[in-house]
């Protein structure tokens, strides 16, 4: 009976021990469990920003890369401008000794044959220097509308350069250069000017529009051809209609 009695007490006793180690380990477990989730959590917000860092600078790189090709690219079209320009320049100097040396041939010759006029000299002698003098003219002439054409390329280069360069430059035109509407298209919002690149005329030139000495628009050039042009009207200056035959002049004209 005793043996029993000492039993139940002791199996009493584990129970009570039990339940005072459940009552102490159970806060601990649920803690435990509260950390690893605490830290699972920050684990994956970690990996999330991982992924998002490397995805910015993968277009980070490839912006880069790009802005690269850009640059390589703007750098090769400003060289080939330039050594276009030095070629232009290079011809108009030759250029220019020829002109020399065909106009002091021109003023010799000319000399020469009022000088054979004056010593009464054959009629064949005085057709042949005669002749002589005709075809320097005409190497003169041939020779200033070369330099004319050379020199209208050598302002289109210079001024493709500029654009190139300089994102504010304002290209200058003649300051005596004055046009007229030949056509409008206002589905477009475009016009034709009757002067082109014989004038002066450059690209991306800025021109404005005016009737009776008034202000009726403003117009970038677009396109330069021959003998006209074609420009684009520029928003928010469009104070009225633009039709045919208004008059237009540079917005910033060469001083």
């Amino acid at each position: 009976m005793l043996r029993r009695i000492i039993l139940i007490v002791a199996i009493v006793a584990g129970l009570a021990a039990v339940g005072v180690n459940i009552g102490v380990v159970r806060p601990k477990i649920i803690q435990l469990q509260t950390d690893r989730d605490t830290q699972r959590s920050a684990k994956e917000e970690a990996n999330r920003q991982l992924a998002q860092t490397k995805k910015t600078l993968a277009t980070t790189q490839a912006e880069l890369t790009q802005s690269q090709n850009d640059l390589a690219t703007t750098k090769a079209d400003r060289d080939k401008i330039a050594n276009q320009l030095t070629q232009a320049n290079t011809q108009i100097a030759d250029l220019n000794t020829k002109l020399s040396k065909t106009t002091t041939e021109l003023n010799n010759t000319q000399d020469q044959l009022a000088a054979y006029k004056g010593t009464g000299l054959q009629p064949p002698e005085i057709v042949a220097l005669d002749k002589r003098l005709k075809d320097t003219q005409t190497a003169l002439a041939v020779a200033n509308q070369e330099k004319t054409v050379l020199t209208h390329t050598v302002a289109k280069l210079q001024n493709q350069i500029n654009l190139i360069l300089g994102p504010d430059y304002v290209v200058k035109l003649p300051p005596g250069l004055k046009g007229t509407v030949m056509a409008v298209d206002p589905k477009w919002n475009f016009v034709v000017l009757n002067i082109g690149e014989e004038q002066g005329v450059l690209p991306s030139g800025e021109m404005l529009v005016s009737r009776d000495g008034r202000l009726v628009a403003k117009v970038i050039v677009s396109s330069v051809q021959k003998d006209r042009c074609i420009a684009n009207l520029v928003p928010g200056w469009q104070l009225g209609e633009v039709i045919e035959g208004d008059v237009v002049i540079p917005a910033h004209p060469a001083s």
